[in-house]
């Protein structure tokens, strides 16, 4: 008897919306400072830890996309998280521009996992999408030094936020219901 796999991709998608709406907030200077607590605990736990095991679900389901994107933002989310753990203990102090070339790092990642979703869906590309502009803004923010920049990131971020907790909805909702509750733009 074969065993049916849960679709992880909606638990995958809820991790990365919600650690990335709280630091988006942080960095559009919506959010007080006492936020970070929250910011380094969800990075580290949810959208680090449980973002990281939905990756490993879906490379068991055979997904080898789902499975590199929620591995890899998984192991994201880990690092951004003991990088504030780190720097609020005074042990490591990361300079803008280092931060700069680790996003850059990530923005050339997201960039051809953005390709690959205009082979899956409408909802999940515009997800990556304004992530993609998200990281490119966060990138001339801390390796030109123009704050504006990073704010104009943190509301783009919280946008990808937004998109990404939409698709992880639909996806859920449109599986329970065994219809289209929630349009998610399909391509294959």
């Amino acid at each position: 008897m074969s065993e049916k796999l849960a679709n992880p991709a909606p638990l995958g998608l809820a991790c990365f919306a919600l650690t990335t709406f709280l630091l988006s907030t942080f960095n559009a200077q919506l959010a007080p400072k006492d936020l970070l607590g929250p910011i380094v605990s969800s990075a580290l736990i949810y959208g680090g830890i449980i973002q990281a095991t939905a990756g490993a679900w879906e490379i068991r389901r055979g997904s080898t996309f789902g499975g590199i994107a929620f591995s890899s933002y998984g192991g994201f989310w880990m690092s951004v998280g003991l990088i504030f753990l780190l720097e609020s203990l005074q042990i490591w102090v990361v300079s803008s521009a280092a931060l700069g070339v680790f996003l850059l790092a990530w923005t050339l990642f997201t960039f051809y996992l953005l390709l690959g979703t205009f082979r899956i869906n409408r909802a999940l590309m515009s997800t990556f999408a304004l992530l993609l502009l998200t990281f490119a803004l966060l990138d001339v923010g801390n390796l030109a030094g123009i704050a504006n920049a990073n704010v104009a990131g943190g509301y783009t971020g919280i946008l990808c936020a937004i998109n990404a907790w939409y698709t992880s909805a639909a996806m859920l909702l449109n599986e329970l219901f065994k219809k289209e509750v929630l349009p998610i733009g399909q391509i294959e």
